[in-house]
């Protein structure tokens, strides 16, 4: 089952993140980009929840009617988070569940102060 996707959870989807990522830098409303893109606003929230995942042309069209670009290119890989992913692995327990702690305090910490404004 899908739940509701606030704006600071993580995306599903590359497109759901850039969608809602465009929207969020424009200031627009799930219902002022769909009318800019010349879709419906249930489109865009099915995009942005992963319900539905948007051809390229139509994850363009969204993001240009917010106001930017994307630009697409190829780039060798980059293994840093296989990478890390297997160090992480590789800590015994005790000292993997403190890092992890320690993350969420971070990230939960940020999320506040977003949310305060600071």
């Amino acid at each position: 089952m899908l739940r509701p996707v606030g704006k600071y959870d993580v995306a599903p989807t590359v497109a759901a993140g850039l969608i809602r990522l465009a929207r969020d830098k424009a200031g627009l409303t799930q219902s002022e980009l769909a009318e800019l893109a010349g879709t419906s606003q249930q489109a865009v929230s099915a995009y942005e929840t992963g319900r539905k995942e948007p051809t390229l042309p139509n994850l363009q069209r969204l993001v240009a009617a917010a106001g930017f670009e994307m630009r697409i290119r190829l780039e060798p890989i980059d293994d840093h988070d296989r990478s890390l992913t297997a160090f992480i692995d590789s800590l015994p327990n005790d000292v993997r569940a403190e890092l992890e702690e320690s993350q969420r305090r971070r990230v939960e910490e940020a999320r506040l102060s977003r949310i305060r404004g600071r």
